[in-house]
């Protein structure tokens, strides 16, 4: 083997830190040239002032230098041409043009919206602490905000600010905890601008996050949808038909008859109701230990005893997942509880729900692995 074809041999071992495919597969790798022990390497970026390239410089000539009889590298970074770029699209999603990756026949993504019936119930929170606790068990998990109008992701997984790589039409979305995030705030010119679309360019909204997002191979896609019974909870069950919803509710019984009819749009559009989770539970008194109910109590019990009456199956309460300070404080610094306070009653009980959510329902037979000998 000359040295060219061991540098591309090195090279085909050095993977796109967004993309995760070999520089080679992906064409980055746009000639190789041996000058006694200096190789002159040239590699394309997908987009000029590639936020990663720090990163592809260390990792290029880490993998470079160990290749027999060279010593230095001399490396230059070019810019993908329109055409080039077309293909390492096609190539990262699969020679299809742009598809919704959740809602084909063979996916294996399990897809979760987060429901309430109102607002404050605690439903962006659960969802970026229940995406984080299970990336902690080592599934591939994303989020994607569907809340239009009251996104709060970005600041509960600490992207304020932060914007997705994009390559055209095709964008790469940003990672927090080993979970890949998508909002709308992500898009804004600014941040403190509001949204104002009406119901049909809603739908478009939510298809375009879905399809034009980079979403990789992940296990659990949890969508923290918009309170009520709107246009996003319906058109998420239009898009993806498997999609599943767990309700979010507080103790207080007004605030769970509000929550049952999140429920029973879901079952109005033949999505599997999986569970309600009861927020702001009752939490031991600090100074005497005395259980203090701020919200009431029996609200996650009846909302799951009316909805498996309605659906004629049992919607479980998953958990109840009690009144804390830092829970609170862990989302407004970008920090949620289950990655800072892991033996908080709050974190054990999130990782509990995480541990039940985890179980397929569903066996694999007959679903095509896109496995090949």
């Amino acid at each position: 083997m000359s040295q060219v074809e061991a540098v591309r041999e090195a090279l085909s071992k050095v993977q796109d830190p967004e993309l995760h495919r070999s520089l080679t597969e992906l064409g980055m790798v746009e000639s190789i040239d041996i000058d006694g022990g200096t190789a002159r390497v040239t590699v394309l970026l997908t987009i000029s002032g590639c936020p990663m390239q720090d990163r592809l410089r260390e990792d290029i000539t880490k993998a470079v230098l160990e290749v027999d009889g060279l010593s230095a590298i001399d490396l230059t970074f070019g810019a993908m041409s329109q055409e080039q770029r077309d293909k390492v699209k096609s190539i990262v999603r699969g020679g299809r043009d742009k598809v919704i990756p959740f809602a084909q026949a063979g996916s294996l993504t399990r897809v979760i919206g987060v429901a309430s019936g109102k607002g404050g119930v605690g439903k962006s929170s659960l969802t970026a602490n229940l995406a984080v606790a299970a990336a902690n068990k080592g599934l591939r998990v994303g989020i994607l905000d569907a809340d239009v109008y009251g996104h709060s992701i970005p600041r509960l997984m600490g992207l304020i600010g932060v914007r997705p790589t994009a390559i055209d039409q095709m964008f790469i979305p940003p990672v927090a905890f080993g979970v890949k995030v998508v909002s709308m705030e992500m898009f804004k010119p600014e941040r403190a601008d509001a949204v104002a679309y009406r119901g049909p360019l809603l739908h478009r909204v939510l298809e375009q996050l879905l399809s034009d997002a980079h979403w990789g191979d992940l296990d659990l896609l949890l969508l923290d949808l918009p309170p009520g019974t709107g246009d996003l909870a319906i058109s998420l069950a239009q898009l993806i038909p498997t999609s599943e919803i767990i309700v979010v509710t507080t103790p207080q019984i007004a605030a769970a008859e509000v929550a049952e009819r999140a429920g029973r749009i879901a079952h109005q559009m033949h999505q599997r109701v999986l569970g309600v989770i009861e927020n702001m539970s009752a939490f031991p008194c600090p100074k005497c230990g005395e259980e203090i109910s701020l919200f009431g109590s029996g609200g996650g019990e009846e909302t799951s005893k009316v909805l498996s009456q309605l659906v004629g199956a049992d919607v479980p309460l998953l958990g109840k997942v009690a009144f804390s300070p830092e829970l609170r404080s862990g989302g407004d610094d970008g920090h949620p509880v289950v990655s800072l306070e892991t033996e908080s009653a709050s974190a054990r009980a999130i990782n509990e729900i995480v541990e039940k959510l985890v179980v397929r329902p569903k066996s694999l037979l007959g679903v095509r692995l896109g496995i090949s000998s």
